[in-house]
């Protein structure tokens, strides 16, 4: 069996101001009709063999995951939730680890001991063709025992990722010399000529019971760690928690530094199928079709004499005349505007309004959970409006707040009540008042979405003041 791993522990911002913290690029559509995350789980649907996936992310994201894997129509074994980053090591060995049947002792059968396909969330494959038929070799070395990892056939000289040497043996799994760290040009350049250099993709191929022996022989404490938090794992819902004592004492450490670069079992696949980690703006120009003027144009947007531009529009009409290999993408809340060679530059920003404390690094103005999601829409000196939009069949927490009433008018949909004591049904156009410090709670009992229109005033409207009472979605402790 063939088990893939989707890790999707990743925050980063470098696509900032799309992704977040919170709101990472593997969970957004950026280059498909579906999320990365779907399209990682569609590129190896319909696979001979294939199991349930195990898929490991970081906790906040927990909801978002589910509900994209739900859409994709998918069970999965196990969504394992880190309590904290930890890095790719310990996310591959939690993930074996949980999909062995007897974890983590390791393996008794063949039938117990599945072959893993660990696959970040967040990458780009053109041609999925070519990413099956490497697979298929891999699937035949990692059968044999061998830890295999899938090399990247470069197709410029790239200062941006890490290299794979192959040694020499035949192929078509070849034996590793060694991993380098990312080259200057010059040295970029000497690798692609060489022809014996791959881009390091992050991708690997092995049996769970021979990556966890060797996690136990050449990563010590990372195995053990891991295996003390999958031990004390709790299920809750459709996720399995580790514990964040236990997981948190874990080194954090690449597989490739804690395994691969120390393994006598390691051998490359080559992949040459389009490969992207999308990592920049650029590199996300690059794996979409664009127009004849070289543009890549998403959304509301108007173009004039304007070339080998990426322009993104989410909300409202972005207009461009005269611009020249640029990025500009538009949110709700922020605009990006940056010369394409300088958009590793937007590091800079981040950092700037993390020091200032300011949301936009971590949040979208729209902000999702998992009954729904709520988009402020004006704000000012003691008061803010929300646009709330709740699933059929979804409900808030039963909660109250200490700072601030609300006022709810019903736009569209039914909505059923809780005020304290009182239980009752809103229809369209029909509203209803809460008391600062009253218990309440909005229910979707109808088949449609709920749209509702919240006005909320008091001296503190931030989101940390709130107290759950009762919540289905297992947050009575969380803001």
């Amino acid at each position: 069996m063939l088990i893939p791993v989707i890790l999707s522990g990743g925050s980063g911002t470098r696509l900032w101001p799309l992704s977040r913290e919170l709101y990472p690029k593997q969970l957004l559509p950026l280059v498909g009709k579906g999320t990365m995350l779907q399209e990682t789980l569609a590129r190896v649907a319909g696979v001979e063999g294939l199991g349930a996936p195990v898929v490991v992310c970081n906790e906040s994201h927990r909801f978002l995951v589910a509900e994209q894997i739900l859409e994709a129509g998918i069970k999965p074994q196990a969504i394992v939730l880190e309590p904290v980053g930890r890095n790719t090591a310990p996310a591959v060995a939690v993930a074996a680890m949980v999909a062995i049947s007897d974890a983590p002792s390791g393996a008794k059968t063949p039938q117990s001991d599945p072959l893993l396909l660990i696959l970040p969330a967040d990458h780009v494959i053109r041609d999925v063709k070519a990413f099956r038929a490497a697979l298929e070799i891999g699937r035949k070395a990692a059968a044999e025992g061998k830890l295999v990892t899938f090399g990247v056939v470069p197709s410029k000289p790239e200062t941006g990722y890490g290299y794979i040497k192959r040694a020499e043996g035949a192929g078509p799994a070849f034996p590793i010399d060694r991993f380098v760290e990312k080259p200057d040009l010059a040295t970029a350049k000497a690798y692609v000529e060489s022809k014996q250099y791959f881009w390091n993709s992050g991708m690997f191929l092995f049996r769970a019971s021979t990556v966890l022996g060797e996690l136990r022989e050449l990563a010590p404490q990372i195995y053990e760690a891991c295996a003390q938090a999958v031990t004390g794992s709790k299920r809750d819902l459709d996720f399995t928690r580790l514990p964040a004592k236990e997981f948190g004492a874990c080194p954090s450490d690449s597989f490739d530094y804690a395994v691969m670069e120390k393994t006598k079992h390691g051998v490359v696949v080559p992949l040459d199928a389009g490969w992207s980690d999308v990592g920049s703006w650029s590199a996300l120009h690059e794996a979409i079709p664009c127009d004849e003027e070289g543009n890549v144009t998403l959304g509301d947007v108007l173009t004039a004499d304007s070339h080998g531009n990426y322009l993104h529009s989410t909300s409202r009409l972005v207009a461009a005349v005269g611009l020249q290999d640029h990025v500009v993408v538009e949110t709700k809340d922020a605009v990006l505007v940056a010369p394409k060679n300088r958009v590793q530059d937007v590091k800079e920003l981040v950092n700037q309004l993390k020091k200032q404390g300011r949301y936009e690094t971590s949040l979208h103005r729209e902000v999702f959970r998992p009954w729904g999601s709520y988009d402020s829409i004006d704000h000012g000196q003691r008061f803010q409006v929300k646009r709330l939009s709740v699933k059929p069949g979804a409900s808030m927490s039963l909660q109250l707040h200490h700072h601030r009433a609300e006022h709810w008018i019903v736009v569209s949909g039914t909505a059923r009540i809780t005020r304290d004591d009182e239980v009752f049904l809103l229809e369209e156009n029909q509203s209803t008042y809460i008391p600062l410090g009253t218990k309440h709670r909005i229910e979707n009992p109808g088949k449609i979405p709920l749209h509702i229109i919240e006005v909320q005033s008091g001296g503190y409207l931030g989101e940390d003041d709130i107290v759950r009472f009762e919540d289905r979605y297992g947050r009575e402790g969380e803001k």
